[in-house]
């Protein structure tokens, strides 16, 4: 969708430029970069503070650790889109020997593969990756601490494993695959593994004293697959974008919304917090955000994306720790929906009418649950409660004249039609439920059966 407006209100660039302003007095970061896209364009940005000598801005590089994994997952799901793997293939189908062979690929992306957190020491983020040139040096003797599969352990190791299985299918160096098959496409110039001028340097904050010290910015080597870019708030906006809407040239929409979608269980009491495919699924001022935050010594950043607005917001800061980046971002995205909530789409009638899709429409009854069943585009239909709880879905159209669910209860289970002898339209089957027009339609195939004596009173 393109948006109707050139940029937004004074008054939300004001609130904004506040916003990353608290966070850079606050968090004591030596510089703080804010920015927000809406609908896949850079709208505004803001920061605070200095980077080298200059003031900050749009373009200048920042180093931002995990969020480099969301683009290692884009490249693993390019792989599979393509049919080069399965995510439920095991690693060692292309891999072997890694001692970790038996988590699956999606295991991996998900963080659920129960694999350690972080390499043996010494710290891989503050040493060169040189100290661990093998495999083995970056799983260390005891790679895994969990069941395969049982609970979200986040792995750091995982996304090593990850670049290496693209370097063995691809026969290319990652940070090759990287450039050709995302970065170039997506326009992302100034998103790079090693830092390239205007840059931040990276600092730690005296947590007792207004003062600094530069931190290391070492090459991981190996597990530059976790964490190794440098990227802009420019460039992530328009990854932000691409996070939305999807770009054919690099992973198709329904992939990038099976990313964001939670596939690993959450810790306990953690009920805001969800891990898709390499992305991240907050709760955030009544809002579902996904994205990814990041870190390495001397940095801090944080993507979040809210699809439903078509807002997205990045910040990125030159401090190991004290901004908090997903909180700001997250505030970022709420300014901007909340000051200027997203048009309603332009209702439109549609080009053409199918009568056979037309006499789908209306109520229809599972049990004596009401349901209304509409049409949407491309032969779309959404099927939602009328009244209370109940398990609504939205439905795409299949060649052979049956509808595959989208999400909710019925994602992947098929919708059909269910006609007499005559060509009558009866009911409708959705994975075994009946619907019909009236509840418990006796002329329809009610599992279970219509009592003949019909509806009844019960006498007091």
């Amino acid at each position: 969708m393109t948006s109707p407006f050139e940029g937004l209100l004074r008054s939300t660039e004001r609130a904004l430029l506040h916003r990353v302003a608290v966070a850079q007095s606050e968090g004591r970061a030596p510089s703080l970069v804010g920015a927000v896209a809406r609908d896949g364009r850079l709208v505004w940005s803001g920061a605070r503070g200095r980077a080298e000598a200059d003031m900050p801005d749009a373009d200048t590089q920042y180093r931002i650790g995990s969020l480099t994994k969301t683009f290692t997952a884009v490249l693993v799901l390019r792989l599979r889109d393509e049919g080069m793997l399965d995510l439920n293939d095991p690693l060692d189908k292309y891999l072997s020997g890694t001692g970790v062979g038996e988590s699956t690929i999606a295991q991996l992306l998900s963080h659920s593969a129960g694999l350690a957190a972080e390499s043996p020491a010494p710290w891989w983020e503050r040493t060169p990756g040189a100290l661990r040139p093998e495999l083995a040096d970056v799983l260390g003797e005891q790679p895994v601490l969990h069941p395969a599969g049982r609970r979200y352990h986040y792995s750091n190791t995982g996304y090593t494993l990850l670049g290496l299985l693209i370097e063995a299918v691809r026969r290319k160096p990652w940070e090759e695959v990287l450039r050709s098959e995302l970065l170039e496409p997506l326009g992302m110039h100034r998103t790079s593994c090693d830092p390239q001028a205007p840059h931040a340097s990276g600092w730690a904050v005296h947590p007792w004293a207004d003062v600094v010290m530069p931190e290391p910015a070492e090459d991981l080597g190996l597990m530059a697959p976790a964490g190794q870019l440098w990227s802009t708030a420019a460039d992530l906006c328009r990854f932000a974008g691409f996070l939305v809407e999807g770009d054919e040239r690099v992973l198709s929409a329904d992939s990038v919304r099976e990313m964001g979608t939670a596939s690993a269980p959450s810790e306990p009491g953690d009920w805001d917090s969800a891990y898709g495919l390499g992305l991240q699924i907050v709760r955030r001022n009544g809002r579902t955000l996904i994205g990814h935050s990041g870190s390495l010594p001397g940095f801090v950043a944080c993507l979040w994306t809210d699809a439903e607005e078509g807002v997205a917001a990045v910040v990125l800061a030159n401090a190991t720790s004290g901004p908090l980046p997903a909180a700001a971002a997250a505030d970022l995205v709420h300014i901007v929906a909340e000051a200027e909530p997203r048009l309603p789409e332009l209702w439109r009638p549609m080009p053409e009418v199918d009568e056979a899709l037309l006499e789908l429409t209306g109520a229809w009854y599972w049990g004596t649950a009401a349901f209304g069943l509409k049409l949407v585009a491309d032969r779309g239909v959404e099927l939602y409660p009328l009244s209370g709880n109940g398990r609504g879905s939205r439905f795409r159209a299949r060649p052979d004249g049956t509808w595959g669910g989208l999400d909710g209860y019925f994602a992947g289970e098929t919708l059909r039609m269910v006609r007499g002898s005559d060509g009558h339209l009866v009911h409708l089957d959705l994975g075994s439920f009946v619907f019909t027009r009236e509840p418990y339609d006796p002329a329809a195939e009610v599992p279970g059966g219509v009592d003949e004596g019909g509806w009844r009173g019960l006498p007091l």
